[in-house]
């Protein structure tokens, strides 16, 4: 078991109800739920990897694969979906050549689809590492790229 978890697993009683805020403390730590972390998470609670598993696929904030330098959120609520979010989200792909969900091969963006982002009288809205950018288009996707190609994400 890796210290860092060891680490974790120490504040908790080690039981079910330890579950989730256990998984969110290994994602804060680790940036996403390897599947090494979850199956560790399974021996010392005594909960199968498919039921771990099937918790944490529930909940649309765990990450099952290592962030980008660079993380790129969509939002797709109401005010959004309505001003283009979904064209947004689409031009995003293809540009970066991913699926809502991935990380690009070369680790400099992770790309992620949310319900709402709350700035509804900015739609639509593009999140980059907690920028906002306010009244996206297709047409603005290239320069928004290009200004966080060479930027790491702050750790």
């Amino acid at each position: 078991m890796t210290s860092s978890l060891t680490q974790i697993l120490e504040r908790y009683h080690l039981e079910r109800a330890s579950l989730i805020p256990i998984l969110q403390d290994i994602q804060e730590k680790d940036g996403y739920l390897s599947p090494s972390a979850l199956a560790q998470l399974s021996e010392k609670l005594n909960i199968s990897d498919n039921e771990i598993f099937g918790v944490a696929t529930f909940y649309s904030q765990f990450r099952f694969h290592p962030p980008g330098e660079n993380t790129i959120q969509v939002c797709l609520g109401t005010a959004c979906h309505v001003r283009g979010g979904h064209q947004i989200l689409g031009e995003l792909e293809q540009r970066l050549g991913i699926t809502a969900g991935q990380t690009t091969h070369d680790k400099k963006f992770d790309l992620q689809r949310v319900a709402c982002l709350g700035c509804c009288a900015l739609a639509p809205v593009v999140k980059v590492n907690g920028d906002i950018h306010a009244k996206m288009s297709t047409r603005k996707i290239p320069a928004l790229l290009r200004k966080y190609q060479g930027e790491r994400n702050p750790e």
